[in-house]
């Protein structure tokens, strides 16, 4: 071999692994000849195997696998350059001048042939990491040339950095570089019991590159399917958000408690801290998520919401960080969980109080660390997403009955907003009211009804207990039943709301009676007002002028109050 420099395991091990001379090597040893004759119909047909794999773990299993066809072959591995992930815990840490990446052990599949085969071969453990600048395999890459060796001596440990090899009788040892569009993508190594034949050096070049070029296919395929569930999943979530989003508007109003909360979304949308928004249900808290979503840094990624309430309880792990294919019962094909999903994004952790306590300590960790795996899987992910929670639950109370983490609870608390109820906002009644008829027209294709300012007022004397939603829901059936015309509105006491809040405006202006009427002064006091818009609206019943749109009545029910009060209009 033209080129090549000739030396044993013992030249290895006893002149070290530096090659400051910077010139490329291959080591290979001749202290010994296989007897073993290498079969190329074998080989052709591994390469087959793996051409059209699609998954990257099944392509490496696969190739593994089918290695130990070979009856002195003792063990396939293949190690993938990839990110320092486990260096706390690393033993070669004090040898890795870099830990900013390293080589992972991605797949490996080996026979023991010391004795009987133990229940995990020692070699497949996949937790192993191997520094860039370590032993023969960080010389593979840095050299980006393959090393063959055939060790007499037992020396092979020392130069590769191998313990279990120690029991295993290892005579030859093969390691070739992953290449692919000029780039290193990791190594390949084989183990075998005898010395290596000539003829099996080339092929594990061959092997290489077309390794190279399926891992990048598999990756690229895997990647696409990765993107393709997140755009199904984000579609879906988007539809979601998108009929849930009917059921509030936008951050419509101008009371003091509306622009307190604007205030704070400015301050925190710019931060990547964790915000809690507290408040009834129906108040828009989803609302005010996305408005920090909008006005943060993440506004280009996604907003992913996870409605915390509608997760059966046994699903939630699932359902925040995925799972593999066969990970439990039902888990017929790898998914996505919402972490992943709004990676580079925001998360809307809606109803978190729902949260079972199982899944609090996993979600506090993700909040911690930003790490989570997937259920089944034992690979870390990284989780690039800006959390924001909300409950209409007292979490303090639930942190004091223990159904809740405290740890987790100021986790969440870093930037508390509390939303007030409509009750509280009653100065934005108006506003909201004048958009939601609006857009409810415009959605329903009706005509455009009036809104009447005793419309308005009957809405603003109501309490509201189901907060935006309801008020939505009330205008959406007024613009229905109006046709076009003024708007009315069915709420509970809501006939006499007008008139009772007109009641207590006239006794506060009455100076000379006292403050608290009578049930016939009240009632004698609402003919009287009746009598006024009659003759204000020249006793004109329906219409836009009329007195039954003056009162805020509709026009059936003020005709039945004329009729029970006996007022008629004279000649």
């Amino acid at each position: 071999m033209a080129g090549v420099e000739i030396l044993t395991v013992r030249k290895i091990v006893a002149e070290g692994l530096d090659n400051d001379c910077g010139c490329v090597q291959n080591y290979v040893a001749v202290d010994t000849i296989s007897e073993n004759r290498f079969d190329p119909n074998h080989a052709a047909q591994v390469l087959l195997d793996i051409a059209h794999e699609q998954s990257l773990e099944t392509l490496l299993q696969r190739l593994v696998h089918r290695a130990l066809d070979r009856p002195d072959v003792v063990c396939a591995q293949v190690w993938l350059i990839d990110k320092g992930d486990l260096c706390s815990a690393c033993p070669r840490r004090l040898d890795c001048s870099d830990q900013s990446r390293c080589l992972h052990l991605t797949a490996s599949k080996g026979v023991s042939r010391s004795g009987p085969p133990p229940d995990v071969f020692r070699g497949d453990n996949l937790n192993v990491r191997m520094p860039l600048d370590f032993g023969l395999l960080g010389k593979v890459v840095q050299t980006r040339q393959q090393i063959a060796v055939n060790d007499s001596d037992g020396e092979l440990v020392k130069a590769t950095g191998f313990e279990w090899l120690e029991t295993e009788p290892v005579q030859g040892f093969a390691a070739t570089p992953i290449i692919f569009k000029s780039e290193v993508l990791g190594v390949i190594v084989a183990f075998t019991r005898d010395d290596l034949p000539e003829e099996s050096r080339p092929w594990g070049r061959i092997f290489a590159d077309h390794l190279g070029a399926a891992i990048a296919n598999a990756r690229a395929f895997e990647e696409i399917q990765r993107l393709k569930a997140q755009l199904e999943l984000q579609n879906a979530y988007l539809q979601e958000e998108v009929v849930e989003a009917r059921a509030f508007g936008d951050l419509v109003g101008q009371s003091a408690a509306l622009k307190q909360i604007i205030s704070q979304i400015d301050l925190v949308a710019a931060t990547e801290a964790s915000v809690l928004i507290l408040g009834e249900t129906g108040t828009g808290k989803e609302l005010v998520a996305r408005e920090i979503h909008r006005r943060s840094q993440r506004k280009n990624g996604p907003l992913v919401r996870v409605n915390c309430a509608s997760i059966p309880k046994d699903l939630f792990e699932s359902e925040f960080f995925g799972h593999l294919k066969g990970a439990f019962t039902g888990a017929v094909k790898d998914r996505a969980g919402r972490f992943q999903t709004a990676e580079g994004g925001t998360l809307f952790l809606d109803e978190i109080g729902e949260v079972p306590p199982e899944t609090q300590g996993k979600l506090l960790r993700v909040l911690q660390e930003k790490r989570y795996e997937r259920v089944g899987d034992d690979r870390t992910r990284q989780a690039d997403v800006r959390i924001i929670a909300a409950t209409n639950r007292d979490l303090k109370a639930n942190v004091r009955a223990g159904r809740f983490r405290e740890d987790l609870f100021y986790r969440l608390h870093v930037f508390p907003i509390h939303v007030p109820p409509l009750r509280e906002r009653t100065d934005d009644i108006p506003l909201l009211a004048k958009h939601f008829v609006e857009l409810s027209a415009k959605e329903l294709r009706c005509k455009q009804p009036r809104l009447t300012r005793a419309a308005v007022t009957s809405l603003q004397s109501y309490a509201w207990p189901g907060n935006i939603r309801e008020l939505r829901n009330v205008l959406e059936r007024a613009v229905i039943l109006a046709r076009g015309g003024p708007l009315h509105f069915d709420l509970p006491g809501g006939d006499s709301v007008i008139p009772t809040t007109q009641m207590h405006r006239l006794c506060r202006e009455d100076a000379g009676t006292s403050e608290v009427l009578t049930e016939a002064e009240m009632q004698q006091r609402e003919r009287a007002n009746l009598l006024a818009a009659l003759e204000k609206t020249g006793w004109k019943i329906r219409g836009a002028d009329g007195a039954a749109e003056l009162i805020g009545l509709k026009p059936t029910t003020l005709l039945s109050r004329m009729k029970r009060m006996g007022l008629q209009r004279s000649d």
